[in-house]
């Protein structure tokens, strides 16, 4: 009975797995062969063919298959996963350099997503719409409209969330590889000998023998791959069995299938290679193929940009990125957010993307660095994860590491040649995120040294109020502190200044633990300082966005019950100011220059934890940098 009652279920997030996580990888075949020969250089002959189809079959194989599936969905912190769960886990057991080091990659990892969230709805939604030139050429003029109106759209209805229209990408993919899988064995029918270059001879041999031409092709090849990051970022919201059951029942026989039949339409009709992936289909199939290559590339830019959200947020929670709005889409799926900020910097992004690079084509040299950059950088974090926290030999995890880089190096390598040619984009993306968090990071290190050297210590404050007490006024208030042995900045400028003490006070911390989620039986710590004086920790995942109403009736449930218009929220507002005699800082000019303004602009502890307004008392100071 139980196994009856699961089968439905694990099919039905198998098919929700289909519309989210391989949306990216799922629209490679609109590009990847066309950009392979492109790239290369060369004509479609039989053993150019035979060379390239084998490759891309091979990297599937091996990178998405052996690698992710198999072995890097294994790396998750508590079903989460993502490059930035593979680097807090593997920093857990470092110090000194090489948690620096490590934490560096995991920035770098992060870095390049971006750069691979600007670049994926582009390519993918101008990749359908040059579909149009198939029908006529004359529609050449159309294809970069239609695609700006697409993605204008696209951008625009985030804000719904994607509860209601989530749904519907799994049946749609479903369809879509469906129709992949049918075009291959359409095409492979044609030309049944093309079904040979599943030998990997064929690819080992194209290789060696066509030099830099060859090496040049490998960076295109890596197309096919793009979106395998996502198995693995994605796993949280589905689980790693149903990933693994609709990579090997479905995706993966239908994506070799239409690899295989490109390559045998390029065998008999070598013109094809304008466009194999449209002209794989009769004309009368050509329009309705169109728009539902469409529809899947919308759900691949979904897929990248609901990514970014999450990985924004992440950063938030872990110190890496100033405050930003969240809005919760979803009473029922705390994974589904909205960020304004993200969506519409984005937006802006995508647009700059298409307007620079023009087609597919040439976005397609700027695409392959953000993806291998980032798989280069799994394989390294995955092997610190295998020795330090798995505790497997070296020799072993070595070994693996070894392998994996093989294919992801050589891939980076070839990359590297197009960085003149759009490459520069991506890496230019990932060298400012990596610059704007590292320098919030310690903008906010450098304010707390400089708040603790000033804070009072809060044992003694509080033999201080025993044996002077203030003048007491009903009702209570909630400071909010980062510090557990430091009396808030907030408390100390109230009495300084309004020189009165609420008759119950709450010092309330949020902290953000090192896993994604924390169970609600364990979300508060509470402890009784004295008669007035209580003390809240409020943990929350760094998945999870601190909510003021949900740690209030958390609290209520313990005891403490504080009636929202009898409370008041006092919060810390400091201002930063640069010493005359150190104009450079600690931070240099420029570093000094762009924390203050991401300091000044970012959203207010208001609005962040979703505080009544009209309860919150902000008091703050000067901080000296």
């Amino acid at each position: 009975m139980n196994k009856q009652n699961r089968n439905p279920a694990v099919f039905a997030v198998t098919l929700a797995a289909l519309g989210i996580v391989y949306g990216d990888i799922g629209t490679s075949p609109l590009y990847a062969l066309k950009e392979s020969f492109s790239a290369a250089g060369l004509l479609p002959s039989e053993a150019n063919v035979f060379g390239f189809v084998s490759l891309i079959i091979w990297s599937l194989l091996l990178i998405v298959t052996l690698k992710y599936v198999l072995f890097i969905l294994r790396a998750d912190n508590k079903g989460e996963g993502g490059v930035v769960i593979l680097m807090q886990q593997a920093i857990q057991y470092l110090h000194g350099k090489s948690a620096w080091l490590v934490m560096m990659m995991g920035l770098c990892g992060a870095a390049l997503f971006y750069g691979d969230a600007m670049i994926t709805p582009a390519i993918s939604v101008l990749s359908a719409a040059e579909g149009l030139t198939v029908l006529h050429p004359d529609f050449k003029n159309w294809v970069m409209p239609i695609a700006l109106s697409i993605l204008f759209v696209l951008f625009m209805i985030q804000k719904h969330g994607t509860q209601k229209i989530g749904a519907l990408f799994g049946p749609i993919m479903l369809v879509w590889f469906a129709v992949l899988a049918w075009i291959g064995v359409y095409q492979i029918m044609q030309y049944p000998r093309v079904l040979l270059a599943v030998n990997p001879f064929y690819g080992i041999s194209f290789a060696l023998e066509h030099g830099w031409g060859g090496f040049a092709g490998l960076g295109a090849v890596v197309l096919a791959v793009t979106g395998a990051e996502a198995l693995y970022a994605d796993m949280g919201h589905f689980g790693r069995r149903p990933i693994q059951l609709a990579w090997l029942g479905l995706v993966l026989p239908a994506l070799g299938l239409n690899y295989i039949g490109q390559g045998a339409l390029l065998l008999h009709h070598p013109a094809a290679i304008v466009n194999p992936f449209f002209m794989s289909v009769p004309k009368w199939g050509l329009l309705p193929l169109i728009v539902l290559a469409t529809a899947a590339t919308v759900i691949a830019s979904q897929a990248v940009i609901a990514g970014a959200y999450s990985l924004t947020r992440q950063a938030i929670q872990l110190g890496f990125s100033p405050r930003m709005s969240i809005v919760h889409t979803s009473a029922d799926e705390m994974g589904q957010i909205y960020m304004p900020t993200v969506n519409w910097l984005l937006f802006a992004a995508v647009i700059l993307v298409i307007l620079l690079f023009h087609n597919s084509e040439h976005l397609a040299a700027a695409y392959g660095i953000a993806v291998t950059g980032t798989m280069v950088i799994t394989s390294l974090l995955f092997c610190v994860v295998m020795i330090k926290n798995w505790g497997w030999p070296k020799w072993l995890a070595l070994g693996l590491t070894a392998v994996f880089l093989c294919f992801d190096l050589v891939f980076f390598g070839a990359n590297l040649l197009k960085l003149t040619h759009g490459g520069w984009f991506p890496m230019l993306v990932a060298v400012f995120v990596v610059f704007l968090f590292t320098t919030w990071r310690y903008g906010r290190h450098l304010m707390a040294v400089e708040q603790r050297r000033q804070d009072c210590p809060l044992d003694e404050f509080l033999a201080n109020l025993r044996a002077y007490p203030p003048q007491t006024v009903g009702g209570n208030a909630v400071y909010m502190v980062s510090s557990l042995f430091s009396a808030p900045r907030a408390l100390l400028h109230n009495l300084k200044h309004n020189k009165v003490l609420h008759e119950y006070n709450v010092l309330l911390t949020v902290q953000t633990k090192d896993t994604p989620y924390v169970p609600d039986r364990e979300r508060l710590a509470i402890k009784q300082l004295d008669s007035r004086f209580t003390r809240i920790i409020a943990s929350y995942g760094f998945q999870e966005t601190p909510n003021i109403s949900h740690i209030l009736a958390a609290a209520s449930k313990q005891g403490i019950d504080l009636e929202i218009a009898d409370t008041s929220f006092f919060l810390s507002r400091d201002s930063i100011s640069v010493l005359d005699k150190t104009p450079h800082s600690h931070m240099g000019r420029l570093r000094t220059g762009l924390f203050k303004w991401l300091y000044k602009n970012s959203t207010p502890p208001t609005d962040y934890y979703r505080i009544p307004s009209n309860r919150v008392v902000e008091l703050g100071a000067q901080v000296l940098l």
